[in-house]
């Protein structure tokens, strides 16, 4: 009874996370540019009713700027996600399901992925593919699927030593049969698990290289550009401009976390009882 409230809870919590991470998305999604645009008559106002996250230099309003930049952080970190989980996939049943070089090949891979700083590596990739949008995703979806492998490849090597993956193999079913029927259904929780969990570090490396000028162009509306811009301001006492955005930022990403956790509960029936 304690295992199944702890799932209706998370089911519900998951659920209420899903809608206002897609009500941010959509809201900034479908706002016009115009929500943003330039007033000189309202430059620099601090947080009011009017401007709830107060105005930048140019007179934008910091709100609608915000909301703008989370979607397109949500954008960049659901497709560099969804592509690197994918990855992390195939190269983790590539390891456990080959040859012993296969898996020697992989691991020092995965070694040199991760011996290299993510941020160093998605900003020298990003420039390398031409910065950009296209560019940071290429650089996050390139360095984010390592953590995922090994734990991919470490569950299908377990699933190799399982009896009925033994009793397939001695009724003469080919390999990939085992790895469609056998392996893949129990990898899904943790594919979906790592995916989820994946989001929040790609939202911050794509705000952290955006920060930087290796990401987005300082053109878009995005939440590394708006606080890269006001570290110029704050020094002048303008601090909303660094404060709001990236407490939205931190909000998002922790929503994120908690998703992850709440399927986590929901897939994996030993972390319900811990």
């Amino acid at each position: 009874m304690a295992e199944m409230n702890m799932r209706r809870r998370s089911a519900l919590l998951g659920a209420i996370i899903l809608i206002l991470l897609a009500a941010v998305y959509a809201a900034g999604a479908l706002m016009p540019d115009a929500a943003f645009a330039p007033d000189f008559s309202s430059s620099r106002l601090a947080p009011s009713l009017d401007h709830l996250f107060g105005t930048d230099w140019l007179g934008r309003d910091l709100l609608a700027r915000t909301v703008k930049g989370l979607s397109v952080s949500i954008t960049v970190g659901v497709v560099a996600s969804l592509v690197s989980a994918v990855i992390a996939a195939l190269v983790g049943v590539a390891s456990a399901m080959g040859s012993r070089r296969v898996d020697a090949a992989v691991a020092w891979l995965i070694d040199l992925v991760m011996g290299v700083p993510h941020t160093i590596l998605v900003v020298l990739i990003s420039f390398a593919c031409g910065r950009g949008m296209t560019g940071l995703i290429i650089g996050i979806s390139a360095t984010h699927w390592t953590s995922l492998a090994r734990v991919i490849r470490a569950e299908v090597m377990q699933l190799r030593e399982r009896e009925f993956v033994a009793v397939s193999r001695s009724l003469g079913k080919s390999g990939p049969w085992i790895l469609v029927n056998h392996m893949l259904p129990h990898i899904v929780p943790q594919f979906v698990v790592g995916l989820v969990l994946m989001f929040p570090h790609a939202i911050l490396h794509e705000a952290a290289v955006s920060f930087l000028g290796f990401g987005l162009p300082p053109e878009q509306p995005a939440i590394g550009i708006i606080l890269s811009e006001s570290m110029s301001y704050i020094s002048s006492g303008m601090w909303w401009p660094a404060v709001f955005p990236g407490a939205a930022l931190v909000c998002i990403v922790l929503l994120f976390d908690r998703l992850g956790d709440s399927l986590k509960t929901l897939l994996d029936p030993y972390s319900a009882h811990e």
